[in-house]
């Protein structure tokens, strides 16, 4: 058979597609369609050749395309968009097995300033708005949007600039079945794929990826002096009632409004003094293998305990590269195999129990190396008891021979939970109130520019009023735009040093203290916002923080700047 001047034998595959650009698109069919299948075939398993036709496109230069795949694109040794990618295995006696590869872009590519850098990224990777793909031998199956970054991960820093891969081949049957719809386009709306996604937040929540946003959030450089005298004058004069008052302290510490002191915060942050961290040289293959635990009580193998129901870290040190476990060509693996599982007493048997699986007794999450540490996180399964012995085997390869660590893992007595305390001596967890950053177009005006926060993933430009960052779960930090389109346009409007003045400080603290108040009341009364779709049927949940900032987005701000109550009343009644 011929086609295309090209002839084929048994076995090849032809598809023939006839289709329409549709409005507006900013490019050629071939390299659309490319972007495409790149993601939907995430790591096919034979490239991909697409042909088109001049009569039918004059304009495209570039008519044939290969393809191999999004995966292959991430990972090439020379990309220029990856800043770094990791695995996760993680095995479960209850799902089976999946893989979790995070890739993490560059905020700023070569020539190319934050907001090109953001665009080039969603057009080349996030065509069809995919940041979290679910794949079954290389065919993406479903997918989650950025929502899950923000609302699972709370991540907000890496929305724009994270997209992880789950591999769903190894799952068990049953429960992949019930993932997917017959369709193969999308997941279930179901108890498996609810499942799914709290183990898939929760592995990925505490691990790297939670290092790498700590230090985005740590790099943005910020000068708050003024922001912060100008936070204790409000609070110290706050206006508002007991119960407004009760509502913050919730969560917040107002502090004392009598001398506006508050408790400040400590600035987390994950970086170390380079002078502080032993240097490191990483090599292709590893020349060594050690686990860092040692035998206990005359054990002749490194022991490591686990209370039932819980979980522990294991660490070992290597010397090899990163990219190891994920790299194109030349990839290594880690395995731990189940040797003996028996128990420590010595009455009641005199034979140890025959090895199964190792899903049967421990479930195992593996990550990929980091600056010469591989970590495991091992946790018993509801078929082990207290007092079981584990031996294990962690086997790491390497081209001459595998590099081995024989390890046991004995199950000791659940954690005790700490006892509640007595009403009156609880201590106080609550946070001081959110720090406040007040940001410029550029450092003419202040210190803190719209770049320092792109180069970090917050977008910020004349259309944004407030960029509200929460981290573990709280409000911790509020950018206010001092250069919006609503502040710009009121100030035009004044011609005094002192009306100007007092315009922005009435700006600040009403962005400030609704972002603070629709934050808590939307949190602590359980709220859940969902938009609907305009183009297809359903809705979509909306993590609070976007809400808020969307909400400022529009008249709300101009609103809010513009009117007092009296003014408004007074218009009411005209």
């Amino acid at each position: 058979m011929g086609l295309h001047n090209r002839k084929f034998t048994t076995g090849t595959a032809i598809k023939l597609y006839s289709y329409d650009l549709p409005s507006r698109s900013r490019s050629v069919i071939s390299r659309d369609l490319n972007q495409s299948i790149n993601e939907y075939l995430f790591n096919p398993a034979l490239p991909v050749f697409t042909i088109d036709t001049p009569e039918r496109y004059p304009d495209d230069r570039n008519l044939e395309r290969d393809l191999f795949g999004l995966k292959r694109r991430l990972e090439e040794d020379d990309s220029r968009y990856v800043d770094q990618f990791f695995s996760e295995d993680m095995v479960d006696k209850a799902i089976g097995q999946i893989r979790v590869t995070c890739y993490v872009f560059k905020p700023r590519l070569d020539k190319r300033n934050v907001k090109e850098t953001r665009e080039t990224i969603q057009r080349e990777f996030f065509k069809n708005d995919m940041s979290v793909l679910f794949s079954v031998n290389g065919q993406v199956h479903g997918h989650y949007t950025s929502e899950f970054i923000t609302r699972s991960l709370k991540f907000p820093l890496l929305r724009d600039y994270l997209l992880i891969h789950v591999d769903c081949a190894d799952l068990h049957t049953e429960f992949r079945n019930e993932l997917f719809m017959a369709s193969r386009d999308r997941l279930k709306d179901g108890a498996e794929s609810r499942d799914l996604r709290r183990r898939l937040a929760s592995l990925l929540a505490k691990g790297r990826l939670k290092d790498i946003h700590k230090e985005r959030k740590a790099s943005i450089t910020v000068e708050s002096g003024d922001a912060e005298e100008l936070l204790r004058n409000l609070t110290r004069n706050l206006p508002i009632r007991d119960e407004l008052a009760d509502l913050l302290n919730q969560t917040f510490k107002l502090g004392d409004k009598r001398t506006g002191k508050r408790k400040e915060k400590r600035r987390e942050t994950s970086r170390t003094d380079p002078r502080e961290e032993s240097a490191f040289s990483a090599k292709r293959y590893p020349s060594y293998f050690r686990i860092n635990a040692k035998p206990v009580n005359g054990e002749v193998y490194p022991m490591v305990q686990v209370p039932v129901g819980g979980e522990r870290t294991i660490r070992f040190s290597t010397d090899v590269e990163d990219q190891y476990f994920d790299r194109v060509r030349d990839a290594g693996e880690l395995q731990i195999a189940l040797l003996e599982r028996g128990s420590n007493k010595t009455g009641g048997g005199d034979r140890l129990g025959q090895p199964r699986d190792i899903e049967t007794v421990l479930n195992v999450v593996k990550s990929s190396p980091q600056n010469g540490t591989i970590r495991i996180v091992v946790k018993p399964t509801a078929e082990v008891k207290v007092g079981d012995d584990i031996k294990l085997r962690a086997s790491l390869s390497s081209p001459d021979r595998s590099l081995e660590q024989i390890f046991m893992v004995r199950i000791g007595v659940p954690e005790k939970k700490k006892p509640d305390p007595k009403k009156g001596d609880q201590p106080d967890t609550r946070l001081g109130l959110p720090q406040l950053h007040m940001v410029y177009k550029d450092e003419s005006r202040g210190k803190t520019t719209w770049n320092d926060l792109e180069e970090n993933g917050i977008s910020m430009d004349h259309d944004v009023v407030v960029f509200p960052l929460v981290d573990d779960e709280t409000l911790s930090e509020v950018y206010v735009n001092m250069d919006s389109n609503v502040l710009l346009s009121h100030r035009a409007k004044l011609t005094k040093e002192e009306a100007i003045a007092i315009a922005e400080k009435r700006y600040v603290s009403a962005i400030y203290f609704h972002t603070l108040f629709l934050y808590t009341i939307t949190k602590n009364r359980k709220f859940g916002i969902v938009q609907r779709k305009e183009e297809e049927a359903g809705e979509e949940n909306v993590d609070v923080t976007d809400y808020i900032s969307e909400l400022f987005r529009t008249y709300y701000a101009q609103f809010r700047l513009n009117f007092d109550t009296p003014e408004l009343i007074s218009a009411l009644e005209a």
